[in-house]
């Protein structure tokens, strides 16, 4: 069902008008943000950022994947213990795919028949084949496993655990753990280089990133972050996403309402560039000229010019977004 479109400009609605206008911002591609609160997927227009549908679906609707032809997106319901599939063409729910209790985020296998979820319930990642709508293994990992990165070579699938503080590293031609890496407390999300040679671990209330070494399964790097004014416990990663070129990584880091820009040779931060509340989850825009905050607390999505790392613009969505992904 479609609603109103929103337009919620900022001061410089001149300077963003030519912003939005520009060829970079010219190819289509529509943006999926999954609303926990609301039960609700929000469709955005990626050119003109008007919303364009929002899509009820199963309870407490958190992690969310594009299939591989990217004509559906896969939807946790953690509520509703389930994977729920949604056509992308004629935004209906068209079945459901098993998993254990409380799935919270998943990612797809390289060859796009393989779905891996963290089920934070019973300390299992499930496989499930989207094909057979079946599943097909399930891989005993720590207590509350949540982040989940494949590494774009297919070797590893690396899944954090909450409560043990570790990140998994799973062999995906054996399905079995083969390291366990000790990271700081609460990690959540895990994010590959492009190279697939680093994966960056986040740990909410450890207030830092892990950079680990994948053939090594040593920790490089752990970064911090300072931010005048801030008490440290308010300062909480936990999304990431690094750049095509891996020059660049950006972190969320929660109720600090900023994302960190990282430069990813020094390991370094550059930069802070200030969000909506409790920013969780990002995403690229195919041409990588823009990055997508989900904003829990003020119930928005934060639009960021990469270009000149300034926010150019606020989305209003639905209650707690969660999950965000970018389809062409």
């Amino acid at each position: 069902m479609k609603q109103k479109q929103h337009k919620t400009w900022s001061a410089a609605t001149a300077v963003l008008g030519v912003w939005l206008l520009t060829p970079a911002a010219a190819d289509a591609y529509t943006v999926y943000v999954s609303s926990e609160k609301d039960n609700t997927i929000t469709v955005v227009d990626g050119e003109t950022l008007d919303i364009k549908a929002t899509v009820k679906v199963g309870p407490r609707p958190r992690g969310i994947a594009l299939s591989k032809d990217q004509k559906s997106l896969y939807v946790c319901t953690s509520d509703a213990d389930h994977i729920e599939v949604l056509d992308l063409a004629t935004l209906k729910v068209t079945h459901t795919l098993p998993s254990g209790p409380d799935p919270e985020l998943l990612a797809l296998g390289p060859d796009g028949r393989l779905l891996y979820v963290a089920n934070e319930d019973d300390n299992m990642v499930t496989v499930v084949d989207v094909e057979g709508r079946s599943k097909v293994a399930e891989i005993q990992v720590g207590v509350e496993p949540e982040g989940m990165g494949v590494s774009p070579d297919g070797k590893w699938l690396v899944n954090t655990s909450e409560t043990t503080n570790m990140a998994h590293f799973i062999d995906l031609a054996t399905r079995e753990v083969a390291a366990n890496v000790l990271v700081d407390q609460r990690p959540r999300v895990a994010q590959f280089t492009p190279d697939s040679k680093q994966v960056w671990v986040s740990s909410e209330i450890g207030g830092n990133v892990s950079v680990i070494d994948a053939a090594t399964k040593e920790k490089i790097k752990v970064i911090s972050f300072e931010i005048p004014g801030l008490r440290r416990e308010s300062i909480q990663p936990v999304g990431i996403r690094i750049s095509d070129d891996g020059k660049r990584a950006f972190v969320a880091l929660g109720p600090a309402a900023r994302v960190a820009v990282i430069d990813t040779a020094t390991l370094e931060v550059e930069k802070y560039l200030l969000v909506g509340q409790r920013v969780w989850n990002l995403e690229f825009s195919p041409d990588q000229q823009r990055l997508f905050t989900t904003n829990g607390v003020s119930n928005d999505m934060s639009v960021i010019d990469l270009e000149r790392l300034k926010v150019r613009k606020t989305v209003p969505v639905g209650r707690l977004p969660w999950g965000v992904v970018v389809a062409p």
